[in-house]
């Protein structure tokens, strides 16, 4: 970590890295052929993340977080910023599309296809508009970032007596909820759990319809439907309990499969550190899950329907944390575009 401090420190020296001289926010637009999101690159408040302003829908793991905060403090800055969303507005849309008009601050493309545009936000009458329109907003709400926000806290927590006011925010990557794309996240396990391929299927069938779709690249097109890959054939999955309106936390598909399947007939506990059990996000191809299984690496691999923003919020607002691996969320930010220095 000095090390990359001490490399940042030549990039300044060099001019290849320059420092805004006032605060300033950049608007910040990533395309691709079929994509696009735009979206404001700006510090949020630490003491509002604490406060449950800033809503969380994800549990961390305390090694990355202490891991993070040691880069944060040797560093000294930050280059990924916390993917956040807010309520769309037609007010701040046109506003963004009028700022949009204006010659860009960077326009550059990159080996992935990709085509990005940034434009500087410095006048004192944005800035303050900005400002304004979103102390308006009651609630927003991280939709990737939660240990590099945890470790920003703690790294806040740990320099109180400093009084460093950088150390109050965090970088964050703010997007209207209707511009980001969710995938599901696609589980393959390596075995059966002793089970045979027909004592597996009869234990599934006590919770799920199952139809076989033989050679189909099948995925699930509704809530309560699941993909199954298992013995070189697909099928369908079809959730046939009773649901639970009350309950948010049994009501998604990942804690349902959970549930039923990967922990009382796989075995599976601990779905981040349980080494029978990976993940394909659901970016891409079913092949991907067919591959893995029929070169013998795994026995059964189960494909889901993708989580929603309002699936997510309800979680954050009721202060429930999503089973890990729940959702695969884009834009990716391209890192080390803005440096935010602590």
């Amino acid at each position: 970590f000095k090390g990359v401090a001490l490399k940042y420190q030549d990039f300044k020296n060099a001019n290849i890295l320059e420092q805004e001289n006032k605060p300033v926010f950049y608007l910040y637009l990533i395309e691709s052929k079929t994509q696009k999101f735009t979206g404001i690159i700006a510090g949020i408040s630490i003491e509002d993340y604490q406060n449950n302003v800033i809503k969380k829908h994800e549990d961390t793991l305390q090694y990355r977080v202490e891991l993070f905060k040691d880069y944060l403090h040797q560093t000294q800055f930050n280059t990924e910023p916390v993917l956040i969303t807010y309520p769309d507005s037609a007010e701040l849309q046109n506003w963004i599309e009028l700022k949009k008009q204006n010659i860009p601050f960077y326009q550059f493309s990159t080996t992935d296809k990709q085509k990005h545009t940034l434009w500087k936000i410095e006048a004192n009458n944005d800035i303050n508009w900005l400002s304004s329109h979103f102390e308006a907003i009651p609630n927003l709400y991280i939709a990737d970032g939660h240990h590099r926000t945890a470790s920003a806290e703690l790294l806040f927590e740990e320099n109180k007596s400093l009084k460093n006011d950088n150390l109050s925010y965090f970088m964050s990557f703010l997007i209207p909820e209707s511009n980001v794309t969710i995938y599901e996240y696609n589980r393959i396990i390596r075995d059966l759990n002793g089970n045979t391929k027909e004592e597996f299927i009869l234990k599934i069938e006590k919770n799920f319809i199952i139809k076989s779709k033989e050679q189909e690249l099948w995925k699930p097109h509704n809530k309560f439907e699941f993909g199954m890959y298992l013995d070189g054939n697909f099928y369908a999955l079809f959730y046939k309990q009773d649901i639970n309106e009350t309950s948010i936390s049994e009501n998604l598909d990942a804690q349902i499969l959970y549930d039923k399947v990967l922990n009382p007939i796989l075995g599976i506990g601990d779905l981040r550190n349980d080494e029978r059990i990976d993940y394909i996000s659901g970016k891409q191809s079913v092949t991907a899950i067919k591959k893995a299984i029929d070169e013998d690496d795994y026995e059964v691999g189960f494909m889901l329907y993708p989580t929603n923003i309002n699936e997510i919020k309800d979680f954050a607002d009721n202060n429930l944390i999503m089973p890990p691996k729940s959702t695969y969320i884009e834009p990716k930010f391209r890192n080390g575009l803005i440096v935010y220095e602590l």
